[in-house]
């Protein structure tokens, strides 16, 4: 297993999830705010290791890498970005914020940082976002890092018992 890598920025910090990190990720993850187009929702802390473990076993499997987001001084916890379901030429990207950080360009400028690593460093041709079309703030932030609509996906996950068509955005390695 390789080193998990760190990237910064001049204000924001994304580095490997520890054991240390379970109660920021219950708090984003149980946030109805958060979860409402999420899929992913836990109601205890008990419960949120399940999370803890998916991104543990997505670097030892090699099969995606999810970062936690923080203010450069590691002192405020903002998020979670990553990559998943992964496979030599593309990868699904993923994200969430803690609501009290939305609108203040956080993923507008991690949202590359993790772009640029998966097409320079791990050589992706292709990543693709999968967005409930009720969700327009993630629409419209991933229309401002050029990604693009590509189709929808009619009835393809489940939520709430129901099944959720979701729309996908693409960008490309250039």
């Amino acid at each position: 297993m390789k080193k998990f890598p760190t990237i910064e920025t001049e204000r924001i910090f994304l580095c490997q999830f520890t054991d240390a990190d379970l109660e920021n990720v219950f708090n984003g993850l149980s946030h109805p705010d958060v979860i409402k187009y999420y899929g992913v929702s836990f109601n205890t802390l008990e419960a949120t290791k399940e999370q803890m473990d998916w991104f543990k076993n997505l670097e030892e499997t090699e099969t995606g890498i999810w970062w936690a987001i923080w203010s450069k001084d590691k002192k405020q916890f903002y998020g979670a970005g990553g990559l998943n379901d992964m496979d030599k030429t593309k990868a699904e990207i993923g994200f969430w914020l803690l609501p009290e950080f939305w609108g203040k360009g956080i993923m507008k400028e991690a949202m590359p940082l993790i772009c640029n690593y998966a097409f320079t460093s791990l050589g992706l041709e292709r990543i693709e976002g999968f967005v409930d079309p009720e969700n327009s703030n993630c629409k419209s932030g991933l229309a401002k890092l050029n990604f693009e609509y590509e189709r929808t996906d009619p009835d393809c996950e489940m939520r709430d018992e129901k099944k959720v068509s979701l729309d996908v955005y693409v960008i490309t390695n250039p």
